[in-house]
């Protein structure tokens, strides 16, 4: 399993990625450069980490996804290898149009560091399928503008194809209908605020994160 953590100028999360990835498959990812223009060859899982690529400027992930190695990504995610944007890579996953919507300021205004409750909206997914349907589970949040929106059409649209992976079971950002990880058409893209990488160590306050990406890189059925 050949995996890879795509690095923007003012990622900080992408440590923690690459942590999560080497502890599920036992061999250590390649930290991609943005301006790099081609992935590693036979590439089988990328990941987009958390943090404030180009520190936040114009929106959250707008230059990010304009760098050249996005382009790389798009092309191998239309070949369907996983791709998992967290935080900040589900922002650039969306100014990149690999996702349906936009991440916007907190309805609060303020930055929302804590752990929240996650409902599993889809466990037939790739990256979903280690957990059951409904199932609450526990992962942390740290964004501040995290805030999903999408126009009613779209809404329905992911809806109706099972493309919300997770919704926050209480309200934490003012999130459109408590979305908090939407999926691809295809299943392959996930983009997901809450950050599944910090919940992989029982010492570190639990483990709900775990299976995704157990499931994302096959190491469950």
């Amino acid at each position: 399993m050949k995996t890879a953590v795509i690095v923007f100028p003012g990622s900080n999360c992408d440590r923690d990625m690459a942590v999560a990835l080497e502890q599920v498959t036992g061999a250590k990812p390649a930290m991609v450069w943005h301006r790099e223009s081609d992935l590693p060859e036979g590439v089988d899982f990328i990941a987009l980490p958390g943090g404030f690529s180009y520190g936040d400027y114009l929106r959250s992930g707008a230059m990010a996804a304009r760098s050249p190695i996005l382009r790389a990504v798009s092309d191998v995610a239309a070949r369907g290898v996983p791709v998992l944007g967290v935080c900040n890579g589900f922002q650039v996953l969306t100014e990149a149009q690999l996702l349906p919507g936009a991440l916007m300021r907190n309805a609060g205004l303020n930055f929302v560091c804590r752990t929240v409750a996650l409902t599993v909206e889809n466990s037939q997914s790739l990256f979903t399928a280690g957990y059951q349907a409904g199932e609450t589970i526990d992962i942390p949040v740290a964004h501040h503008d995290g805030n999903y929106f999408a126009d009613d059409e779209t809404l329905k649209r992911v809806e109706g194809e099972g493309r919300i992976a997770f919704r926050y079971a209480d309200p934490v950002n003012g999130s459109a209908r408590n979305i908090a990880g939407v999926l691809n058409g295809a299943g392959n893209v996930l983009g997901m605020m809450p950050h599944p990488e910090r919940a992989i160590d029982r010492a570190h306050g639990g483990t709900d994160g775990l299976r995704l990406f157990e499931a994302a890189l096959g190491v469950i059925a």
